[in-house]
């Protein structure tokens, strides 16, 4: 048996997998929001139940945000550090790829998967909710009515190139 067979993760996969970035990445989010919902409970501003507004304009603005961290061309200069730039798609997403070993490469992996940073972007919105709600409306707001715009981009480009 190698030294290499008594370490925990050895033989998981053949392929590179940064678990111990993943683990440190877990550890954080954990940690941030435990912070964040129980900061929230002993300032009594833990709610028994959200709104379903809220939470309606707060996922559709979690996935607008989560594009524009990990898709736009204006956001790369955040992931460039930890990815490598293989195509650029229409005239404002980009398709790149992690680079980098261990934690490096599992932050990329996070800010090129936008379900993956949304995780983070609707963990950041709820603390946020929990402990400023007017603001974090109004910024909710602002990425919903953002989202539903380029979709009515979508769909007007659609009508126009079907006339």
């Amino acid at each position: 048996m190698s030294l290499e067979d008594h370490r925990p993760f050895a033989g998981y996969s053949d392929e590179h997998q940064p678990i111990t970035g993943y683990l440190a990445l877990a550890v954080v989010f954990n940690a941030g929001l435990a912070t964040a919902l129980v900061t929230a409970a002993r300032r009594g501003r833990l709610p028994e139940r959200f709104d379903a507004g809220d939470v309606a304009v707060m996922a559709v603005a979690t996935h607008k945000i989560a594009r524009l961290i990990t898709k736009d061309s204006a956001t790369s200069f955040i992931r460039a550090p930890f990815v490598r730039l293989k195509e650029k798609q229409g005239s404002n997403s980009l398709e790149e790829e992690p680079r980098g070993r261990g934690l490096r490469y599992s932050l990329g992996e996070l800010l090129t998967c936008p379900e993956c940073a949304g995780q983070w972007v609707a963990a950041g919105l709820t603390a946020s909710m929990l402990h400023a709600p007017r603001p974090t409306r109004t910024i909710s707001a602002m990425f919903t009515a953002l989202a539903a715009a380029d979709l009515l981009q979508y769909v007007y480009t659609g009508v126009k190139n079907r006339a």
